[in-house]
């Protein structure tokens, strides 16, 4: 099991590959789409075939939420990845079904929280392949990261 890791143990240039590709199925596109994002190209595949996406394609924010996933799988922040905030997201290409996804997660910046001294904000910049190591999403996000020193001792 790999160890927590605290804002200390961030720095510039570190990286984080995801540990296992998600593949996705038209099953699983169709119904995040149903719920979350009922636009025709993702609910119906003869609909995807007569849009802009020639074919059924995921919600990006089906994406999102894989690569969200696959993020605090390979990141083990202590205590939990506290989000901070999305300064960027970009969709670069169509995930369809039967694509497998994985992402490469690389530390950008960190700095201390001025605000709130026990944590510090680190800035991360993840990308997501598909099976052909085609960039499908990229996305810049804050988290926060507790300080070793105000972690409790037991």
């Amino acid at each position: 099991m790999q160890e927590e890791l605290y804002f200390e143990d961030f720095y510039p240039g570190q990286t984080f590959d995801s540990e296992e590709s998600y593949w996705l199925t038209a099953r699983e596109i169709i119904g995040f789409g149903e719920r979350y994002d009922p636009q025709p190209f993702h609910i119906d595949e003869t609909a995807g075939q007569n849009s802009f996406f020639n074919g059924l394609a995921a919600s990006g924010w089906l994406t999102a939420a894989i690569a969200m996933r696959q993020r605090v799988q390979s990141i083990k922040v202590s205590g939990g990845m506290i989000g901070a905030g999305v300064e960027e997201m970009r969709w670069t290409k169509p995930v369809r079904p039967g694509d497998t996804i994985r992402t490469r997660s690389e530390i950008q910046h960190t700095r201390p929280l001025a605000s709130r001294p026990t944590y510090g904000v680190v800035r991360c910049l993840t990308t997501v392949y598909n099976q052909r190591d085609e960039v499908v999403m990229t996305s810049i996000t804050n988290f926060l990261a507790p300080l070793k020193a105000s972690s409790p001792r037991f």
